[in-house]
């Protein structure tokens, strides 16, 4: 039989699935100004020791920002997952 605190941690897990369920398209990566003059936006991922940049343009520019925060998003809710799930395996 499960103790009030297992059953209290999986109802929190339960709960960070339906916020990880909310969340729309992730990139890994960022939005980066480049220029002195001429302001233009980029979208920046390193991968493999290698930086991609990929020219957004204005149009573009909301949307990357937007992908780029919820792959942040969701990685704070991965974390909270761990912790949660750890717990667990620590009380079972």
């Amino acid at each position: 039989m499960e103790t009030k605190e297992l059953k209290e941690i999986r109802r929190k897990i339960r709960n960070v699935r339906k916020e990880m369920s909310k969340i729309g398209p992730v990139m890994r990566g960022t939005v980066v100004v480049i220029g002195t003059r001429n302001k233009q936006p980029y979208f920046s991922l390193n991968k493999d020791k290698k930086t991609h940049l990929i020219y957004l343009g204005r149009k573009k520019e909301a949307l990357a920002r937007e992908y780029s925060e919820n792959y942040k998003k969701l990685l704070e809710l991965i974390e909270e997952m761990t912790i949660l799930n750890m717990t667990i395996l620590r009380k079972i």
